[in-house]
């Protein structure tokens, strides 16, 4: 079964339990009296290790890129929205064991549990082969992803943009929601959730409250134009 999924993902794996793990969400886990490993474990070692990877191919990319726009480009790059859209093209939503609850309620669909279950993937491969592995799975999975050059260091106002679209499409604007921060005081992570007056939900990350709602913006501003 899960030799397809192998194919897609460009990965073979000497540990296949470490795959069967990495797709496996807490609710199934939950529902077969918690004897059966899920994948949270997985996801916390791979969102460090798609960090490091992101990081070390944008530094190599541009080399004269500032830290702040580096920050930029990889926030978009492995925004949860960025993730669960890899994660469909892989075909990790049709491999995904989840409890009938979670199921019932779409989770194969939802941006988090697909976004988390990436990380999984990862983090197994990175268990499985080492930082290689790693990286070369970064570099297979995000091959026509990555940006063709830096962002202007002129901050774009995405949020105007996005707002006077709205205005004219919908006759409504949309709205900023901060759902979490993370991480130490120095180093915080704030995730915010844009929504769109045709109930369209964007989940972004940044530094700042201010750059997650703009990464936020930009998501949806691609959406529009696609």
């Amino acid at each position: 079964m899960l030799e397809r999924l192998q194919e897609h993902i460009r990965y073979t794996f000497t540990q296949i339990s470490l795959l069967e793990t990495a797709l496996t969400h807490s609710s199934y886990a939950n529902e077969h009296g918690g004897a059966i490993e899920h994948n949270e474990r997985l996801e916390f070692l791979g969102d460090a290790v798609l960090e490091i990877c992101v990081s070390e191919r944008l530094f190599a990319k541009f080399p004269r890129a500032r830290e702040g726009i580096l920050t930029r480009m990889r926030a978009k790059l492995v925004s949860k929205p960025s993730l669960a859209a890899l994660a469909i093209e892989m075909q990790l939503d049709k491999y995904l064991k989840l409890g009938k609850g979670e199921e019932a309620q779409g989770g194969r669909d939802r941006h988090s549990l697909l976004s988390d279950a990436f990380e999984a993937v990862l983090g197994a491969v990175f268990l499985d082969g080492g930082y290689d592995s790693a990286l070369q799975y970064i570099d297979n999975v995000f091959e026509n992803k990555w940006p063709n050059e830096p962002e202007s260091t002129k901050a774009k106002d995405y949020k105007s943009r996005l707002q006077e679209l709205t205005q004219k499409k919908f006759k409504d604007r949309p709205s900023y929601t901060l759902k979490s921060s993370k991480g130490p005081e120095h180093a915080k992570v704030f995730e915010v959730e844009l929504g769109l007056p045709d109930g369209t939900i964007v989940i972004a990350e940044g530094p700042s409250v201010k750059r997650a709602e703009q990464y936020a913006a930009s998501i949806a501003l691609e959406r529009f134009d696609s």
